[in-house]
């Protein structure tokens, strides 16, 4: 789910290139700066979950280019931080993806808002109806926060990315539905089943490095 060739221009290209950049621009504005700054320990976790997000993304597949595979990871990273700090340290991941080559310059705005700020958004949006409509419980927090939250991310971010790769005229509908859209159901439940198992081990293990998550309303309150 990423561009590393020229693919899309002229309107949806200039679109995505403000819309990354406004929402950039926006998660700077909330971000908890100085929370960040007065704590080590967030500062070790932003900058160790933002390098190995970056290793992660060097696993990819993909037939065509713009329709590639890989993890996002993104919700972890937004359960973690809240949504500003996610995309931060992920557009910081995508930053050295591009640095090494692996995604091309010209789309790294693209591949920002489809892969970085659509998902970490998907998955805020998530977190807060689930909060809203559910009881605070543990594994409604797990299995809908960061396992469905990150399958809802991952098909929201590939249907926006197939989506300006089809109405830009790059590949044709049938040509996306068949090589990306049919078998986004299942990246879905990889990228659900690896962002659950992480949450897991930190909500048991580290619930004090999760931002969304307390412990004692999760789990000491039941």
């Amino acid at each position: 789910m990423s561009l590393t060739i020229d693919l899309i221009s002229g309107f949806w290209f200039w679109f995505a290139q403000v819309g990354y950049f406004v929402l950039l621009g926006v998660a700077l504005w909330f971000a908890p700066w100085s929370t960040l700054f007065s704590s080590r320990q967030l500062q070790h976790l932003f900058l160790g979950t933002t390098v190995g997000l970056m290793l992660l993304w060097q696993m990819r597949a993909g037939i065509s280019p713009g329709l590639g595979i890989h993890f996002l990871g993104v919700t972890v990273l937004t359960l973690m931080f809240g949504w500003d700090l996610a995309i931060l340290s992920a557009s910081l991941a995508l930053l050295g993806t591009t640095l090494f080559g692996n995604e091309s310059w010209n789309g790294f705005a693209i591949n920002g808002l489809c892969t970085v700020v659509i998902p970490a958004l998907v998955s805020y949006g998530v977190l807060r109806l689930v909060e809203a409509r559910l009881p605070a419980n543990f594994f409604i927090y797990l299995l809908l926060c960061a396992f469905l939250g990150a399958g809802v991310a991952t098909l929201c971010g590939g249907l926006s990315m197939s989506f300006l790769l089809w109405i830009s005229d790059v590949y044709s509908g049938e040509k996306i539905y068949q090589e990306y859209i049919q078998i986004l159901p299942l990246i879905m439940f990889p990228e659900g089943l690896l962002n659950g198992i992480i949450m897991t081990g930190m909500m048991v293990f580290y619930p004090d490095w999760i931002r969304t998550f307390d412990a004692k309303k999760y789990i000491d309150d039941q």
